[in-house]
């Protein structure tokens, strides 16, 4: 951390009070250094280490300066995955609460109709996976020409997954007078060539962290043979007995082995790999974060770029198929300040591999011995007793953002012409109302959804069960916010 604070940049009212809910007490070393550039138009080429606090280094600065009244996309956000498109997406939503600031994920195996619908309405910012946003694009759904602000996040990565013509025909269809951030771990030619043709004097921030996330971490590793990981997983969890986990294979099926040894044992586990529905994927990432489960099984789908607070323990069932994927496996604990643990079994087949990490993390993991019979022995109470209990829930990062905010229901929408004209006007007739205390507004075919701010929810909601809205009594309701 540093010294400064987040009042010390030029900060709408709005931008700070959304900060300080959701518990940023003061920037990182990469938000104090990104920030001020990005706010004065800068472009920005970006070196960090995981779990330091990128996300919010761009997105702060780029929600103070969305223009709300501007109904066309002003900023592009691309990302790797559909899971890391989702969590920017919500850091986002949170961050411009108070600006009503709105934000759409573009992703697929998600229905392209409703993202469709969703861009017919007004739209600040758009997070998506390159290949859905250029499908956007080529079908005439998503307008760019009122693109400001372009942020490439995890550049390296989506190099590797094969995305960066998508990418660079993406930037060919975007204005040339924009802010363009540029976020990765490395920096291979084809993203230098990037940066040199798309980017306007870039300043470039690396971040060499005096606490890297790799030394907040106790790594060892464990030899033993493949048939006999199971027996070794079973002792690591009595003796370590951890209340939360992630536990990375190689392969779906082997996350699916895993996965269903656990259950087997009445653990409170899930799953998660790129072979499961996306729905799927979804809920399982939230659950996680809300603590409703211990042992998170997974691909390298969660290793990079999802935040998720308070891991304990990482443990590497199979040494990763690419060495720099070590470090992201690791980096999902000891996030920010934290100390964490990881352990990585390795059998005799993983040698190779292992060399391979060591070389790129420039040390080797120590070697550490199996639990003794007696580590096992005087921990299995503990253990025991942790199974039975349920997990105590999260502390979910933004939760606090929605304190003060009711979601309301209006049965009405496009097909009745319902506009947000309308509503504002219906609310602003309203003794106790004014603009500031309306929030985001979506209206879909025949619904209306609006978030009523500053505690005025329930006045709200009591007042127009008998209040027409443009001409006529709706039914309104309360909606629940995830």
């Amino acid at each position: 951390m540093t010294n400064s604070k987040f009042n010390d940049f030029a900060l709408s009212e709005s931008i700070l009070k959304a900060v300080a809910l959701m518990k940023f007490d003061a920037p990182t070393q990469v938000q104090e250094s990104i920030i001020p550039l990005i706010l004065d138009g800068k472009d920005v080429i970006v070196r960090s280490q995981t779990g330091s606090g990128k996300t919010a280094a761009f997105a702060i600065p780029i929600c103070e300066r969305v223009d709300w009244e501007e109904n066309k996309p002003q900023v592009m956000i691309l990302a790797p995955t559909r899971e890391l498109a989702i969590q920017v997406k919500d850091d986002v939503f949170h961050l411009g609460r108070f600006k009503r600031i709105k934000v759409s994920a573009l992703y697929g195996r998600s229905p392209f109709r409703l993202q469709e619908k969703e861009l017919k309405q007004k739209t600040h910012v758009v997070v998506g996976t390159p290949g859905r946003v250029m499908d956007h694009i080529e079908r005439g759904t998503l307008e760019t020409s009122m693109i400001k602000y372009l942020v490439i996040d995890e550049a390296d990565e989506m190099l590797k997954m094969g995305f960066f013509e998508q990418v660079e025909a993406i930037l060919n269809e975007l204005p040339s007078e924009r802010v363009t951030v540029v976020l990765s771990a490395t920096m291979p030619d084809n993203i230098k060539k990037l940066c040199e043709t798309q980017l306007r004097h870039p300043v470039l921030i690396e971040i060499e962290s005096k606490d890297p996330v790799i030394d907040r971490i106790l790594q060892y590793r464990i030899e033993v043979e493949e048939n006999q990981k199971r027996v070794l997983l079973r002792d690591v969890l009595i003796t370590e007995n951890p209340d939360s986990l992630i536990l990375f294979c190689n392969t779906q099926q082997k996350v699916e082995d895993v996965f269903r040894t656990l259950m087997d044992a009445h653990f409170l586990v899930e799953k998660l790999h790129g072979g499961m529905e996306q729905t799927d994927r979804i809920k399982v990432m939230d659950k996680f974060r809300k603590g409703e489960f211990r042992y998170l099984i997974a691909t390298d789908v969660a290793a990079r770029g999802i935040d998720i607070d308070q891991i304990e323990l990482v443990i590497n069932y199979d040494v990763p198929n690419k060495s720099e994927s070590y470090v992201h496996r690791i980096g999902r604990t000891g996030r920010i300040g934290n100390t964490g643990k990881a352990i990585t079994f390795v059998s005799p087949a993983d040698q190779k591999l292992l060399r391979e990490v060591h070389e790129y993390i420039k040390a080797e993991i120590p070697l550490g011995d199996r639990p003794s019979e007696a580590a096992i022995e005087s921990s299995q109470d503990a253990f025991d007793e942790k199974v039975l209990i349920t997990p105590t829930p999260k502390e979910i990062k933004g939760v606090d953002v929605n304190e003060g905010i009711l979601k309301i229901h209006i049965n009405a929408g496009k097909k009745t012409k319902m506009r947000a004209v309308d509503v504002v006007g219906t609310l602003c007739s309203l003794d106790e109302i004014e603009a500031s205390d309306i929030g985001i507004i979506n209206i879909m075919d025949i619904s209306t959804y609006v978030e009523i701010l500053n505690n005025k929810g329930d006045y709200v909601l009591k007042a127009l069960q008998n209040k027409p809205i443009k001409g006529r009594i709706r039914k309104v309701s309360k909606v629940i916010i995830g």
